[in-house]
């Protein structure tokens, strides 16, 4: 017996990017058609067969509608919106096989479970889409906000001296150590009377003194 002879690869004929048109490209995101039309029939493969020829198109229109409505941009966003698609029909199939009245409790509790994943899968893949457009990106600007006399609080972060950022502190005023507008005691000042227990009045001891040599007894 001798070996069948192999048939020599076909190459494969990749059209320049430059003369597609992408005319479908709603559906796949792809400047080519060829792309689209394998989104669509991947999509389509995905949903539960249908016996009435009539509810079947309907059903196979819908899903290529769906993909229309997402609208995929590119490769990437065409195979997103494509799992999104087919994720949603295996999540609906999962419900209605969880709802019969005949369904076990098992049964029920199986088809509920894979409901529930299907249901982490389809928002991973709606929070992939979404990044991937730039949708999940927040941006926020902080402003410096002067704080005059009498103010309230501080909005923002404000840098230290020692490095880090204070905190927010919505009674900036108390913060100070002498209520606004109040002039600070002078170091030259004499020294005055202090008020004590008993409403007496004594003058402050002088803690400086002259100190020439030594103590006696020393």
């Amino acid at each position: 017996m001798t070996n069948a002879a192999k048939k020599p690869a076909r190459p494969l004929i990749l059209e320049d990017p430059a003369t597609l048109r992408g005319k479908d490209k709603s559906i796949g995101g792809s400047q080519h058609d060829g792309w689209n039309l394998v989104i669509a029939n991947h999509v389509i493969n995905s949903l539960r067969p249908i016996s009435d020829e009539a509810e079947s198109d309907k059903a196979k229109t819908a899903a290529v509608q769906g993909l229309i409505g997402i609208n995929p941009k590119d490769e990437l966003e065409g195979m997103l919106a494509a799992q999104l698609v087919a994720c949603h029909h295996a999540s609906m199939e999962c419900y209605r096989r969880a709802m019969p009245r005949e369904q076990t409790f098992e049964g029920r509790q199986e088809n509920l479970n894979r409901t529930n994943k299907l249901s982490r899968t389809y928002s991973a893949l709606l929070e992939s889409l979404n990044r991937h457009r730039g949708k999940g990106q927040q941006k926020m600007t902080v402003k410096h906000v002067h704080v005059y006399e009498g103010g309230q609080a501080i909005v923002g972060n404000v840098e230290s001296r020692g490095g880090g950022f204070a905190p927010k502190s919505k009674e900036q005023p108390h913060a100070l150590g002498y209520a606004p507008g109040t002039t600070m005691p002078s170091a030259d000042t004499s020294r005055k009377p202090v008020s004590v227990a008993g409403d007496e009045e004594r003058s402050m001891p002088d803690a400086r003194r002259n100190v020439s040599g030594r103590a006696e007894g020393e």
